[in-house]
This record gives structure tokens, C-alpha cells and sequence, in this order.
């Protein structure tokens, strides 16, 4: 079963171009991941399903909520250069951190 990565932003559009290098990254690592974006009003509907939950830089401030919306489960923010870069590859070796 693959795993789920799910990422979070402000209205999960730019967001949505990360993770086409992410998906790119982990195929052409033989990884099975489903990596999917949505806008932060939406951690209750898809946080649950997740295994691991990134947030796009400029929801940092929003973490902690987050954090509390889904008690148990990885959360972290994406660094500002690997997002600005749409750095498909470090985005997802943040993820597999907590894999």
C-alpha cells in the first residue's frame, strides 16, 4: 500500500507544481507515494488519511494548529529555498524523513 504525503498551503495551487517533482522524484525512485496538495482549511478532511503532512512556508505560522488537528502524525514546513526552487527532491527527502 502506498504511502500517503500529504501537503498543505494557502490555497494549494502552487503547492500543486511541487508536488509534480515530488511524484517525478519518488517514480524515478521506484518509490509507491501518493502525493497529493490542498489549501489549509482542508486538514480535517485529508490530514486523518495522511502518514506524513508538510506545509508550504507561508502557513508556517499555522503549524502548531496543525499539529493539534492531527495529534500523532509528522507535520513539518517545507524550507523556504526548496519550495522557491519547487525542489521536487528535497521536499520529498523532508517527507521520507518521517516515513
Amino acid at each position: 500500500m502506498s504511502k500517503k504525503i500529504t501537503l498543505f498551503c494557502s490555497a494549494g495551487m502552487s503547492t500543486s507544481l511541487l508536488v509534480n517533482k515530488m511524484r517525478e522524484e519518488a517514480k524515478k525512485n521506484g518509490k509507491d507515494y501518493e502525493i497529493n496538495a490542498y489549501s489549509l482549511n482542508e486538514v480535517p478532511q485529508y490530514g486523518p488519511d495522511a502518514d506524513v503532512v508538510l506545509l508550504g512556508p507561508q502557513v508556517r505560522f499555522a503549524v502548531a494548529k496543525v499539529k493539534s488537528q492531527l495529534p500523532g502524525k509528522p507535520v513539518d514546513v517545507i524550507d523556504m529555498r526548496s519550495y522557491g526552487l519547487m525542489d521536487g527532491k528535497a521536499a520529498l527527502a523532508l517527507a521520507e524523513k518521517y516515513l
